[in-house]
This record gives structure tokens, sequence and C-alpha cells, in this order.
């Protein structure tokens, strides 16, 4: 994936103020990349930039091939169904759900037969075959985790995008969770991206950038 020339402004009472400013990035098929920085950098804006959540002020996105600045919010999403997992620090389950029927949506919005199969399978790789009539209340803050990396990697995802994705566990837990993330991604040849503010996550990654003023800088 790429991202050219991409900028980010929004208006506040004080003005225009410039979130991202002229961000150059490339990512290879199967590379793991951090972007790391300080809290309010712009590291989650240039995330969901890249995995086409959000349109940019400026500047391209070339994701799986395709220019989002040229698709509308429908191209994006389908798009996004094709080709990207999205990990996020607070799970974002469906709480009336069981974790087999969360793993199981992504399936069926796909049209896939299977999906209840394939969500079992995926469940079984996370380490939560014993888990999959647990509503997330039912579940401990990692295996929620582990149950929303199951989801995200529904449909073998191209690009799998982590915004940091252990900021709500503790430091074994997150541990584990992470042991998890980069096996998936070596084992699936999966694009990861991750935001995170832990240098011992990021240096899991084969790459690190830095945003710091709006401003990325390789590591």
């Amino acid at each position: 994936m790429q991202a050219n020339k991409l900028g980010k402004q929004v208006i506040s009472p004080e003005g225009t103020l410039t979130i991202l400013d002229n961000i150059n990035l490339s990512v290879n098929k199967g590379e793991s990349l951090a972007i790391v920085g300080v809290s309010g950098s712009g590291k989650s804006t240039l995330l969901g930039l890249l995995a086409g959540l959000d349109t940019p002020s400026s500047g391209t996105v070339i994701l799986d091939g395709h220019d989002l600045s040229r698709l509308d919010e429908d191209g994006r999403a389908h798009i996004r169904s094709q080709s990207v997992g999205f990990i996020f620090q607070s799970f974002h389950l469906l709480p009336n759900m069981t974790a087999l029927e969360n793993v199981s949506l992504p399936f069926e919005l796909l049209d896939r037969k299977d999906a209840e199969l394939q969500a079992r399978e995926h469940l079984q790789q996370v380490g939560l075959s014993h888990r999959l009539q647990h509503y997330p209340n039912q579940l401990s803050g990692g295996e929620q985790q582990r149950v929303a990396i199951a989801r995200a990697f529904a449909g073998t995802p191209s690009i799998l995008f982590a915004d940091e994705p252990t900021g709500n566990l503790d430091q074994n837990t997150a541990q584990q969770i992470i042991e998890l993330l980069f096996k998936l991604n070596r084992d699936n040849e999966t694009t990861l991206i991750m935001v995170t503010h832990d240098m011992t996550i990021a240096d899991h990654c084969e790459r690190k950038v830095v945003m710091a003023g709006g401003e990325l800088n390789e590591s």
C-alpha cells in the first residue's frame, strides 16, 4: 500500500488545525510496520486514512491496488470487506452476540455458506474453541481481543491495521496477544500496520516510523 502527499486538516474554533502534513509512506506486501509517537501526534488519524475509514484533505492512498480517493464510501467499504482487517484498542465486539456470532458475521457479509465453520476454525486458531457461546461481557480483556483478532482475519485480509491492540491489557496478556498477532501475520503473509506507544511492541516489527507534529519520519 502507498500514501502520497497525504494531509488532514480540520476546522476548530481557533481556525484550521493541521493534523497530518504531506505524509508519504510505502509498505510492502507481508511487511510489518509500527507507527509510533506521543499521544495526539496523529497516529490514529493516519491509520484511519490508510484503512479508508476516513478521507484525507489532500493526497491519495493506494490500498491493495485501489485509489481510495476515487471511491465513495460504498466503494471504500467494499474494498475494506475484501482486503482489510482492523483491530481496535477497545475490541468493538457486538455485545449481544456470542464470540462465535461476532466472528461469523464478516463471513456472512461475504455470503459465505460455511460462515459458522470458518468462524469456529478462526476461534480455534486463537485458542478460544472453548468460549464459542460466551458473550463479550463473559470474557476477559485478553479473550475479547482474541475474538477481535479472529474476526479481523475473517476473509483472509491482505492488510491488517491494529490501533493500540494491547492498550487495555495487562503486560502479560499484552505479550500473549502480540505473539499471536505476529504469528497470524507470518502464517497468512498479511501486511501488518500497527499504531502503538509501546516501543517493545514496535521493536517486533520489521520497520518503525515516527509521527511528530503531523509529520512522519523513518525511525
